[in-house]
């Protein structure tokens, strides 16, 4: 079975074997000191064995929405607790941190920007001279962790299966800082637009961004236990050189959580600054629309009298009563006029 396919080849399809046998195995290598190793095998089980055999060695093996029969297999391999396994295979967690005897489980969520973020899950067995990756979803930062760590980052490989969940965790989190930064940008341009003079109808942008800024607040907020413990120094599975590194994490991680934090803040006073906007705006048109209903009322009023077609009325008679009449409706609706513009209302 060849168990060395690149991210490029097998990104989502599997990797076929003998029979009934498949696995959709992205990639998997032996790293030691900090370089990758290549054996002349293709089945994964002779670099786990070989692995084991020779100490300061590990194997890191990448799955891709694996089935039931293809995580077991892999599971039966290393041990792997069946709720854990069970946890890997649904996916649709919440970020975690658990320990099952010498291994580590740990969940992360994925996010990839854009109009709808991208969501996905990338699930981390760490174990004795194991780590095993499981992805679901589309976004895929592994790919250029591991060319990272093979190339540039070396010295954090050489910190072993610690090394390489550190840099999992980074570049995830890294991904979560570009994301907030981008909504604080999109928040300062709605804050401008909601209290401008200008008249727009923002209520959907501001769900929309509401829910952006959930989905963030969702993967990060559940993150800060399990990095804070991870950078403890209580488990014997994160070697002591590893702690500043997940410090480091923890800390990025708290960051963006209070900045997704006072997001979600913002949106809600803004989301009611806007309606209490539309508000005001609709108690001026109603006090102009009553202004104006004032106004025409005095013309109808007279216009109802003089309708009424009565004969012994003075003005009826007079020569100058019609242009009077229209006089008198020009300065009676002229002063109200000018008491309403003066009041606001108009």
């Amino acid at each position: 079975m060849d168990c060395c396919a690149r991210d490029d080849q097998a990104r989502s399809t599997s990797v076929a074997g003998v029979g009934h046998n498949r696995l959709v195995i992205v990639d998997c290598a032996i790293y030691h000191d900090g370089h990758r190793m290549e054996i002349e095998s293709d089945r994964f089980e002779d670099e786990i064995k070989h692995a084991r055999q020779h100490p300061g060695e590990f194997v890191w093996i990448g799955l891709y929405e694996p089935s039931h029969d293809e995580l077991a297999r892999v599971a039966g391999e290393f041990d792997l607790h069946p709720l854990a396994v069970e946890d890997a295979l649904e996916a649709h967690q919440r970020p975690k941190l658990e320990v099952y005897g010498e291994t580590l489980f740990v969940v992360l969520k994925t996010l990839a920007p854009g109009p709808e973020l991208t969501m996905g899950e990338i699930m981390v067995f760490l174990g004795p001279a194991f780590v095993v990756t499981v992805r679901h979803g589309t976004p895929n930062p592994l790919s250029d962790v591991r060319h990272r760590l093979e190339t540039s980052q070396q010295k954090v490989l050489a910190a072993g299966q610690a090394g390489v969940l550190y840099a999992i965790a980074d570049a995830i989190v890294d991904t979560y800082s570009d994301i907030v930064a981008g909504l604080d940008t999109e928040l300062d341009e709605l804050e401008a637009r909601v209290f401008s003079p200008v008249r727009t109808d923002d209520v959907r942008e501001i769900y929309q961004l509401k829910r952006r800024v959930g989905q963030v607040r969702r993967s990060v907020v559940p993150l800060i236990e399990p990095t804070y413990e991870l950078a403890s120094g209580e488990l014997p599975q994160i070697d002591a050189a590893a702690i500043p590194f997940f410090r480091d994490v923890a800390d990025h991680v708290r960051r963006a959580a209070d900045q997704t934090e006072s997001a979600d803040g913002l949106l809600t006073a803004i989301l009611q600054a806007n309606l209490a906007q539309v508000s005001v705006r609709q108690n001026e048109d109603m006090r102009r629309i009553s202004a104006w209903v004032a106004i025409a009322a005095v013309p109808t009023v007279v216009a109802g009298i003089y309708g009424m077609n009565f004969e012994h009325m003075p003005e009826l008679q007079w020569r100058y009563g019609y242009p009077a009449v229209l006089l008198l409706l020009v300065a009676a609706c002229t002063t109200l006029y000018r008491l309403f513009k003066r009041s606001g209302w108009l």
